[in-house]
């Protein structure tokens, strides 16, 4: 009897772990089963570039997986039952598992202002940025548009859009300063660029509804827009809560230091649906960066924990905030132990590639899950005949 591990999402920390453990546990002993919903590994963080015209690389699943021992699920999740470990997907029959990694990651949070979910296009998934990308096409060249946030990613939307559309009218509207979170010279690099792309700012402007035509502030300001650009925030996905699995406020998973759900034997997290401490003593940020830390961690504690091997206990770091402005400009803040961006940042066209190589690096780990890695297939603590029953005694 084979010990069944099942990973939810395959984006930058799902992907990633089910092709290390394929790599390090012994498959006549276990199994790894990735369940995620599109055929393609999806690049989140090029999302808005995608959404402004820019084609990016095919990356299939299938073939990331392929000789690596994973199994490809292609499924929406729609319920996990950890009481009967157990995930309920739409259109097939259910996946059982003996450990669980919930990879599930973040969509887009309306906030429940009205008209989001009607009106609005956002980029946090490759559905809803081709949605969007459909739409700037009708457009032609010429019309307004409205994004609405404040956040990294309604920065890169409105200056990617900006510089692959320079016809269009873009405008931001944010409830605080716009990078208001960064350093000096930072934000001055920031609100040059933005000058420079002709996107208009409002600051400590609150949109408290959206239309078909364009978005109402609260304070009566009407923006018409041909098209609204949700860009507000992420929200996790509503499963982990409804499961029964001890969450946050916000719907994260809560686990211990080493990714264990502090409420559910066998099941574990990383990327956006976790909550965990960094090494700084604060929340880590939802990042690509937290998903391969956490990812990380989540893998060496299952591995440890159903080989008997010392769980190593990786760094949590929290670093700063790397921000595309278009295809030739970037910023990269530096924060320092308490979160607080330092005078120094690094700015331009070195910042630009400087994040080019960590989005191609981080591509490349996914698309290559087992290159550079030697095989050190690990058996489990007890006969594989008893890993299941030990797993859910």
């Amino acid at each position: 009897m084979t010990h069944r591990i099942v990973v939810l999402g395959a984006g930058y920390a799902g992907a990633y772990a089910a092709g290390y453990l394929a790599r390090h546990l012994h498959h006549d002993d276990f199994t790894v089963t990735v369940v995620n919903a599109e055929p393609d590994f999806v690049e989140r963080l090029r999302l808005h570039q995608l959404a402004a015209g820019r084609d990016l690389p095919r990356r299939g699943l299938a073939e990331v997986f392929a000789g690596t021992g994973v199994d490809l699920r292609l499924a929406r999740v729609t319920a996990v039952d950890p009481e009967r470990r157990t995930v309920a997907v739409a259109d097939g029959d259910p996946v059982d598992y003996d450990t669980l990694l919930y990879a599930l990651g973040s969509t887009v949070a309306d906030h429940g202002v009205p008209g989001v979910a009607e009106h609005a296009f956002h980029v946090a998934s490759r559905p809803a940025a081709l949605r969007l990308r459909r739409r700037l096409d009708e457009l032609d060249g010429t019309g307004a548009v409205l994004v609405v946030g404040g956040n990294l990613t309604a920065i890169e939307a409105a200056t990617e859009i900006a510089e692959s559309r320079p016809g269009l009218r873009v405008t931001l509207a944010t409830r605080g300063r716009l990078g208001g979170w960064l350093g000096p010279k930072a934000r001055r690099h920031l609100l040059r660029a933005f000058e420079r792309f002709g996107i208009a700012v409002h600051e400590h402007t609150s949109v408290e509804r959206v239309e078909a035509t364009g978005a109402v502030a609260s304070d009566g300001t009407v923006f018409e827009a041909d098209a609204t650009v949700w860009a507000a925030g992420f929200a996790v996905h509503p499963i982990a809560a409804a499961s029964g699995l001890a969450v946050t406020d916000t719907g994260q998973v809560l686990v211990d230091r080493q990714m264990r759900s502090v409420s559910h034997q066998g099941v574990y997290a990383a990327g956006d649906s976790v909550h965990v401490i960094g090494g700084n003593g604060l929340p880590l940020p939802m990042s690509c960066a937290s998903a391969g830390f956490t990812a990380g961690q989540a893998v060496a504690a299952i591995v440890g924990d159903l080989t008997g091997r010392e769980v190593v206990r990786k760094a949590l770091p929290y670093v700063g905030n790397h921000i595309s402005l278009g295809r030739e400009d970037a910023i990269f803040q530096l924060v320092d132990g308490e979160a607080r961006s330092r005078t120094w940042a690094l700015r331009g066209r070195v910042a630009a590639r400087v994040k080019a190589g960590i989005l191609a690096t981080a591509a490349f780990g996914v698309g290559h899950p087992t290159w550079g890695m030697p095989a050190r297939r690990r058996r489990p603590a007890v006969p594989s005949d008893r890993v299941a029953a030990a797993a859910s005694a």
